[in-house]
């Protein structure tokens, strides 16, 4: 790895005698010695030299540059589906990339335009001998995503920790709106854990205010966390990652997997758009089912705004373990109930309840689906998902004949806006 400048502390460099930008960070001191050092490395290719280049060049903060790394410095790579991982950094590579994709080189951009406390860091680029892809070297997270940390910790989490948790990931998901752009592929499975939380994948990442639809681009996602509105083929907007947020949390603190007992199909996606959502177990204390409520809204207009949700949670944050305040005496009294299920749970009761139906699919894939209804919120939905101790499968009282189908198919013309 490159050796930076690093300042003493926040202030003036001992070097050139300016300001330092970011902690520890001399830009002036740190861009001059980068430049000097361009004739020693060389990735083979003009493009990605040039692009690692101006990364170093313009860095404010040591996590804002790249840096190429020969795929020789790598030891013990085991590859798992297009991700490589050793003891310190994974490797994801995409499809085509030998040919410097267009999307592999965005992908890098994204993670250098976002402040990244709460965003996986990219390192730099390497490529494989052998595929001659190019693969970002990202950030190795020993306790994998959202589900597999939950599934691996041998003691319980309590309520007060997962507020924290969910604190950082809102802060993350903030980080990215005010960038400007839009996640577009939330869910648990890019929320990575190193001891804390760290949001990943921002392969789909892109400005808000892009103006090309769905539509034109097809849906793209895991099913269940994606907001109604966008399946029925309209804008991705920052709503869209709040909804995903919400179907997050409910996860996070169910610790449930949302839909895993029926397929990720049309008619799954029909139920959404008709309100169905994850039930929300009782044993989650109001004020975060009120607030996961507001996040899977129909209407977007409902759905906290980013900042909002994020100081909530912070407020929150704060009050957990402060005796006087209602949060407090929420997470206490679930938590006694929690822990009790958890050290109570036999390991024949854990292994039922992981098993997913086989067409319940949550890695992100294109999805067709087409001529759904308008979304609505479902009252009754609601009161079933919040008070019924049964299993989502048992509460699947919106089921559609093939009846309702076809008048939903007829009514198209008037139903898509």
């Amino acid at each position: 790895m490159e050796k930076y400048y690093w300042l003493p502390v926040y202030g003036i460099c001992g070097e050139c005698n300016e300001p330092g930008i970011g902690y520890k960070w001399c830009q002036p001191c740190n861009a001059k010695r980068f430049k000097d050092n361009f004739k020693n490395w060389t990735s083979g290719n003009k493009i990605v030299d040039e692009f690692i280049q101006q990364s170093q060049l313009n860095a404010v903060h040591y996590k804002k540059c790249l840096e190429w790394i020969p795929f020789e410095k790598f030891q013990n790579i085991t590859y798992i589906t297009e991700g490589g991982f050793d003891c310190k950094y994974a490797l994801k590579s995409l499809k085509n990339s030998s040919k410097i994709s267009s999307d592999f080189l965005n992908e890098i951009k994204s993670y250098l335009q976002i402040y990244l406390v709460d965003i996986i860091q990219c390192y730099g680029i390497t490529q494989d001998p052998n595929t001659r892809e190019y693969m970002m070297v990202l950030e190795y997270c020993d306790s994998g995503n959202l589900r597999n940390y939950l599934n691996i910790s041998e003691d319980y989490i309590d309520y007060g920790k997962k507020v924290d948790q969910l604190k950082q990931i809102a802060r993350g998901l903030l980080d990215i709106h005010n960038a400007g752009k839009v996640h577009k592929d939330f869910h648990s499975g890019n929320i990575l854990f190193i001891g804390e939380p760290y949001i990943s994948d921002l392969g789909m990442c892109q400005p808000a205010n892009k103006k090309q639809t769905v539509k034109e681009e097809g849906i793209y996602g895991v099913l269940p966390f994606i907001a109604p509105e966008v399946l029925r083929g309209h804008q991705y907007t920052k709503a869209a990652d709040i909804y995903s947020f919400g179907i997050m949390m409910n996860e996070f603190l169910s610790e449930e997997i949302p839909f895993n007992d029926i397929p990720h199909d049309e008619f799954l996606a029909i139920k959404i758009c008709k309100g169905l959502r994850p039930k929300i177990s009782e044993d989650i204390p109001k004020l975060l089912a009120d607030l996961m409520i507001k996040c899977r809204d129909a209407e977007i207009k409902n759905r906290p705004a980013t900042k909002e949700l994020y100081q909530l949670l912070n407020k929150w944050n704060s009050e957990a373990y402060d005796g006087k305040c209602e949060i407090y005496f929420q997470t206490k009294e679930c938590d006694k109930i929690g822990e009790k299920k958890f050290y109570n749970r036999s390991n024949e009761s854990k292994s039922k309840s992981i098993q997913i139906h086989p067409q319940a699919i949550y890695t992100s894939r294109l999805l067709n689906v087409k001529n759904l209804p308008k979304p609505v919120n479902s009252t009754d939905l609601l009161s079933i998902q919040i008070n019924s101790a049964n299993p989502i499968s048992e509460c699947l009282d919106v089921q559609l004949s093939e009846l309702e189908l076809n008048e939903i198919y007829q009514d198209k013309g008037s139903n898509i806006e």
